[in-house]
């Protein structure tokens, strides 16, 4: 899957894009981000859970539901 595509699907575990069919089927821990997003969030980490943003140290205390934003 390309970046930029609508509804694109991104794991938590691996930071690679998925399949929409693997995204839906894996809620917790895949992200989906929205299309024609732009600028930065600044490493910042979410959660592919809840989709929210959360601290550094929780991002980094639990790799595989979380994914850092570039």
């Amino acid at each position: 899957m390309s970046k930029g595509k609508s509804g694109s699907y991104r794991s938590a575990i691996s930071g690679r894009y998925v399949t929409t069919a693997h995204g839906r089927r894996s809620p917790g821990t895949t992200v989906r981000e929205a299309s024609g997003k732009s600028g930065s969030t600044g490493g910042s980490y979410r959660s592919a859970i809840s989709g929210r943003f959360v601290t550094s140290a929780h991002g980094k205390r639990s790799p595989s539901t979380t994914t850092r934003e570039k």
